[in-house]
């Protein structure tokens, strides 16, 4: 039996910044475009690019080392264009973990990771800062690094400023802490990559579906460009609408989540090139693609005008002005718990 419905697999289970994809759902954008789309959320997001390079789901999203690595390994996977744009990534930790802003001093630490690409950051970063991979003790978490900090399995975990730092800064309020205790060594500066682009969240697609399926492909980005452009609109009837969909999301901790999301969501939903070029030479040096590797994306399928993406100091300076905003947002709220 065969069916019509694009399967979409996202990187984890409904997470706030999926909104545009649920909105595009139940306001009817797929529908207007011709295409029924199945939501799929995965038990484990390290199934994601396999599930999608070898057709048993059409489209999906996944984060863009994610992305390259899939092809390096043979699945033909592509990306068509940009859901999440650069969220923080880094080391987080606990004031008095005996952690500083110095990496060397996580020598001897446990320290947590997702999959199997974050321990290979690590183990590049321990090289570059005169460190070797057995000065740690690496850790395979999943999705639950927080959860390891707080039970203390592990020292500190790579996890994204908009989620796990969230989620432990929440512990923190809760059991008499300040949020300030929550740390983070971003890995884009610890690298010196200067973008956190290797973490930003892509609509990814398997190759032969695209090319059998271009109009349905383009049809599936005109949805989710109305269902952010929408959000941006109004991201507090946004996030009602949502929670109305996804029951689950109704909660305080997802609401500041969304606050935390919200100045990383893409606008345009473009590829950045600049940011393709940086991550595809950071994962040469990490190993992960051969030097010949030619990056596996583009925006054919992004059917409107894009603002000029920029050069490096472009990048850089939106860079400087996302912290800024990020944390503000994380003091005195963003677009749900903010003063309206």
């Amino acid at each position: 039996m065969s069916t019509n419905k694009i399967a979409v697999l996202l990187n984890w289970h409904a997470t706030p910044y999926h909104l545009p994809i649920f909105l595009a759902q139940s306001k009817g954008y797929f529908k207007r475009e011709g295409v029924e789309v199945a939501i799929l959320e995965p038990n484990d997001p390290s199934d994601v690019t396999e599930l999608i390079g070898s057709g048993k789901a059409d489209l999906g999203c996944k984060a863009m080392i994610h992305t390259l690595a899939g092809k390096a390994r043979g699945f033909p996977i592509k990306s068509i264009g940009t859901l999440m744009d650069e969220p923080f990534t880094g080391v987080i930790y606990l004031e008095g973990s005996g952690i500083t802003t110095d990496f060397k001093s996580l020598k001897g630490k446990r320290i947590g990771y997702v999959g199997e690409f974050g321990k290979i950051q690590i183990d590049e970063l321990t090289k570059y800062y005169g460190m070797t991979k057995d000065d740690y003790t690496a850790i395979r978490c999943g999705m639950n690094v927080s959860k390891a900090i707080i039970e203390g399995t592990i020292d500190a975990g790579i996890g994204l400023e908009n989620i796990q730092q969230v989620e432990l800064e929440e512990w923190c309020k809760a059991n008499g802490r300040p949020a300030s205790d929550v740390k983070m060594l971003r890995i884009d500066e610890l690298a010196e990559l200067g973008c956190c682009c290797f973490c930003s969240i892509l609509y990814i697609g398997n190759e032969g579906w695209l090319a059998e399926h271009p109009k349905e492909a383009a049809g599936f980005m005109r949805a989710v460009k109305a269902a952010a452009d929408d959000m941006f609109a109004d991201p507090r009837a946004s996030w009602a609408e949502y929670c109305k969909i996804k029951p689950v999301m109704n909660s305080q901790l997802n609401q500041i989540m969304f606050d935390r999301s919200f100045n990383y969501m893409s606008q345009d939903l473009v590829n950045v090139s600049r940011d393709w070029n940086k991550v595809t030479n950071y994962s040469r040096r990490l190993g992960i693609v051969p030097d010949d590797f030619v990056s596996n994306y583009t925006n054919d399928f992004v059917q409107w005008a894009v603002a000029d993406e920029g050069d490096d100091a472009a990048g850089l300076a939106k860079q400087a002005e996302i912290s800024r905003l990020q944390a503000e947002v994380a003091t005195k709220g963003g677009v749900l718990l903010g003063q309206a």
